[in-house]
């Protein structure tokens, strides 16, 4: 099992560079070229949704991205480390529809990376969340000559 660990602060410039190592790595895992554009939106949108959390939260930590090869399958987990109120929650200071308004975004970005990726696992709490994503690989073809 092979895994790429990538970390960048929490600016949005950086979610290029994150989709670009992420279709650079899930090729060199097997991951179908025709999948490879659903990768670099998928890893887009959940880079963008974490930077999003960090900013808002005044977090500085950096948003982390794990990309692991394994024999069958190819995963990305975008991780960040903003606190998750529970679904209805509001955090201290929320203006009027303010909290309304993020959770509203997220779950449109939620949606966009579930109709991009087959097989999605979220999860959150009080120290952060991840999105988990997986694609089938086929195994490179061996050279016999």
């Amino acid at each position: 099992m092979a895994t790429v660990e990538l970390r960048f602060s929490a600016l949005p410039e950086h979610v290029r560079t994150a989709r670009l190592v992420a279709a650079a790595v899930a090729r060199r895992a097997g991951v179908d070229e025709t999948v490879l554009d659903e990768v670099r939106l998928a890893v887009g949108e959940a880079c963008t949704r974490a930077v999003g959390l960090h900013r808002n939260g005044g977090i500085s930590a950096p948003v982390k991205v794990l990309l692991t090869e394994e024999e069958k399958q190819f995963s990305i987990e975008v991780g960040d480390e903003a606190p998750h109120p529970a679904s209805g929650g509001r955090t201290p200071g929320d203006g009027p529809g303010g909290a309304e308004a993020e959770i509203e975004e997220d779950a449109m970005g939620l949606a966009v990376i579930s109709g991009l990726v087959d097989d999605v696992e979220v999860s959150s709490g009080e120290h952060g969340g991840t999105i988990r994503m997986r694609w089938s690989t086929t195994p490179p073809a061996t050279f016999h000559g």
